[in-house]
């Protein structure tokens, strides 16, 4: 099976490229059924902030993902190919540990991040778009983000875009002491925008949302003021600074309104922080006299002055995320020769248990010691008889001589093939399609496998 990951972020993309291709929360489970459905794609999981979107899919023979860009999205991929990164193998997995630690992110360190791919990740599992390649994959990405935290302190400094924001906005007026803020989305980010601004002496704080319940329940978090959706036009312009943080899909504040806003206010200054992609204020309301407005990408200046601050640290993080690729791609080595291995316990055990049933009656006066002592001698025989297949197998994991040696050992010990096949060297169609009856039996059984994988790689790397 082979992992691909396409994607854009900050560091390849401007805002203008990525919110043409940003997919907001409500539509992560169309796009994920949506990817699933792609040719070649067997297992997928889609990722998409601020920062980036991208697609991770698992598939028998490569898939082309630009495709499914172009059809979605209906993006013009020529004119974002530029922009593109696109990963397999050791580096897609390398990637996505990345990611999830916030190696990766515009604010090295925020946590934020991972709480964005869980999403992800339990979106992709309710569509069954997750099964047991990237479930492996991605829950030990969750492993390796809490390790990084806890044994490196990239996070104890880290701060998130909404603090980034709090940031900039101190420069531009130098005090946030007594400045009305306006909160447009009451998500997360807008959250700790208020809290934020709260502890830098910030003055009144309004909320509005579109769903004004959500509105509410954040004006009650920050000690702020609930405002109708409908109302945003008429009463925007009582605050200093606006940060706005929306799902919308186009600009909510255009040009006429900025100018309404510096009528209104006698022209003074009003500060906008547009933290959402896609942006929520258009370009052209920084061309009013009056008006400042600074998207994600503006914070980019901000950041770089934390960013030396964690240099070791992240460096750190770093060494342990190889270190992590390492220890995954040799479990997904050992993987490879679990059913061999298996089949060969099973048929050796078989054996032994025939031959100890056949001399029952001869072996039926001796005492529990005696029997215990005759289980614990013929145990000890077909495991000392097996060490050297196994020992073999392990060696050959990930290499293309495996393949041949399962096969010459299903001959040498009578085993029939399917039982013996390594699973990438299997014909089976592809599971999970509701065509494929046995969905749920092969589910379990890879699971199975995965286990008894990850146990005989421990034992290897702690045996050398």
């Amino acid at each position: 099976m082979m992992l691909q990951l396409l994607g854009v972020n900050h560091k390849t993309a401007p805002v203008e490229i990525r919110e043409r291709l940003a997919i907001p929360e409500w539509r992560l489970e169309e796009a994920t059924r949506k990817l699933f459905e792609h040719p070649g794609v067997a297992e997928c999981v889609v990722f998409s902030t601020c920062n980036r979107v991208e697609f991770a899919v698992c598939s028998e023979a490569g898939s082309d993902l630009s495709e499914f860009i172009r059809d979605y999205l209906k993006a013009d991929v020529s004119q974002i190919r530029e922009h593109l990164y696109q990963y397999s193998g050791d580096d897609a997995v390398r990637h996505l540990f990345r990611v999830a630690a916030s190696l990766d992110s515009m604010v090295v360190g925020e946590p934020q991040i991972l709480g964005q791919v869980k999403q992800s990740y339990l979106i992709g599992k309710a569509v069954g778009a997750v099964q047991s390649n990237l479930e492996s994959l991605l829950t030990r990405a969750f492993a390796v983000a809490k390790r990084v935290r806890t044994e490196t302190a990239i996070g104890s400094s880290a701060v998130s875009v909404a603090s980034v924001a709090v940031e900039l906005a101190k420069k531009i007026f130098g005090s946030l002491q007594g400045r009305n803020v306006y909160l447009v989305g009451a998500g997360k980010m807008s959250e700790l925008a208020a809290r934020h601004l709260r502890s830098h002496g910030a003055g009144a704080i309004f909320v509005s949302n579109r769903t004004h319940e959500r509105a509410l329940q954040m004006a009650d978090k920050v000690s702020g003021s609930a405002i109708h959706f409908d109302q945003l036009y008429e009463t925007a312009d009582q605050a200093d600074i606006v940060i706005t943080s929306t799902g919308a899909p186009h600009a909510i504040f255009r040009r006429e309104h900025g100018e309404l806003f510096m009528h209104r206010r006698k022209n003074r200054p009003m500060f906008f922080i547009d933290i959402a992609v896609p942006r929520d204020v258009d370009a052209a309301m920084s061309q009013v006299d009056g008006i400042f407005v600074y998207d994600i990408d503006d914070l980019q200046q901000v950041v770089e002055a934390n960013v030396s601050d964690r240099g070791r640290e992240a460096q750190r993080a770093e060494l342990l995320i190889e270190e992590e690729v390492v220890r995954f791609r040799r479990r997904a080595q050992a993987l490879d020769a679990v059913p061999t291995i298996v089949a060969l316990q099973d048929r050796v055990e078989q054996i032994r248990r025939a031959e100890l049933e056949r001399l029952r009656a001869k072996l039926g006066g001796l005492s529990q010691e005696q029997q215990a002592a005759v289980e614990s001698l013929t145990r000890s025989i077909i495991n000392k008889i097996l060490h050297a297949p196994i020992s073999t197998l392990k060696a050959l994991s990930g290499t293309g001589q495996l393949t041949a040696t399962a096969e010459l050992l299903r001959s040498l010990f009578g085993i029939e093939d399917q039982a013996v096949l390594p699973e990438n060297a299997r014909t089976e169609s592809r599971p999970g399609r509701s065509s494929s009856p046995n969905r749920e039996e092969h589910s379990q059984s890879i699971s199975a496998e995965a286990g008894a994988a990850e146990v005989a790689a421990e034992k290897s790397n702690f045996s050398h």
